[in-house]
């Protein structure tokens, strides 16, 4: 036997094996408790998709599913943490979009490569920003918007919830479409962003749908358009800026599930066959209507497609609007 053939069946023999050690790692899954990291503190959006999720798993495999909260660092620490765990499906992502991928456009240095170090397992769902108006700017559709603000270049502001956000993002790409001249102001979260856009100080803001639906609903509020390709489900009646003028827009902020880089294949299709049925249940949809999520529940080819495709879209906003990296 020469060389070469001898080398090829040592490969051969190798793939096998590890074919072998990966059936046989996903039969025994799990055999302890497994490890459900958010990024963000327990009570906001992530804890509130994730939760119910592992409390099913947990049902169906017999062992306990935490939930564990490791918020800081733009998101970073707790996905950090995760890159750093064994690929052996005990340590689960639970992420927003903006930290893996976002934060590739606006940070110079990670700690990580979210694209290389993490496993996409399913894209859970979606849920898109809202662009609001106080009820006494003379605007009730995007192209009356449109109008007014390339009649007032630069006397228009909108508010959103922090630099650097889906909703920020959102507003930049909005007035480079559109080409017109609006102000930013950034504030530390949804909430006063309302506030001030309530009580009149700005007249526009973008902000997560969940919050906005009620006073949308109160009259406080006009709804222009959603900033998704589609409309959202929790709020129908609200168009999208696509199909306002501008097709192809689509900002949305969304929840996806990962796994520490390179899991063997069949733990990967256990976990992500396992984790799909469960958001594609009656209940668990209708749960994340309520809070304006469109549920999703993708292969892992596709979120791994999304994350790629936004990391590019990304970079072309925030050229486009000036955003540097820190």
């Amino acid at each position: 036997m020469n060389s070469i053939h001898r080398w090829l069946c040592h490969g051969a023999v190798a793939m096998a094996a590890c074919g072998v050690a990966g059936a046989a790692a996903a039969q025994g899954y799990p055999a302890k408790p497994i490890r459900f990291v958010i990024t963000y503190p327990t009570g906001g959006g992530s804890d509130y998709t994730v939760r119910p999720i592992a409390q099913k798993l947990s049902e169906r495999w017999g062992q306990p599913v935490v939930v564990e909260s490791r918020p800081g660092g733009s998101a970073m620490i707790g996905t950090d943490f995760v890159v750093r765990s064994a690929p052996d499906g005990y340590t689960l992502l639970l992420s927003a979009s903006s930290e893996v991928s976002m934060n590739v456009v606006l940070f110079k240095k990670m700690p990580y490569d979210p694209v290389r170090d993490l496993q996409p397992v399913t894209l859970v769902g979606t849920t898109p920003p809202i662009l609001l108006a106080h009820p006494s700017l003379p605007v009730k559709s995007v192209k009356e918007l449109v109008a007014l603000a390339r009649a007032r270049p630069g006397a228009l502001s909108y508010g959103s919830i922090g630099i650097g956000t889906p909703q920020h993002f959102a507003g930049e790409l909005f007035k480079t479409t559109f080409h017109i001249d609006m102000v930013h102001v950034p504030y530390k979260g949804a909430a006063p962003a309302l506030i001030d856009v309530i009580g009149g100080h700005v007249p526009l803001a973008l902000t997560a749908p969940t919050v906005a639906i009620p006073h949308v609903k109160a009259g406080r509020l006009r709804g222009l358009a959603v900033t998704s390709e589609k409309r959202s489900g929790a709020i129908p009646d609200v168009p999208t800026i696509a199909e306002s003028g501008a097709p192809g827009f689509d900002i949305v902020q969304w929840y996806a599930i990962w796994m520490p880089a390179r899991p063997a294949k069949e733990l990967l299709d256990r976990i992500h066959g396992e984790i799909v049925r469960i958001i594609q249940s009656p209940d668990y949809k209708q749960r994340q209507l309520e809070a304006a999520t469109d549920v999703v529940g993708s292969s892992a080819e596709f979120l791994a497609e999304r994350q790629r495709a936004d990391i590019e879209k990304y970079r072309k906003i925030a050229l486009a609007a000036g955003i540097t990296p820190e």
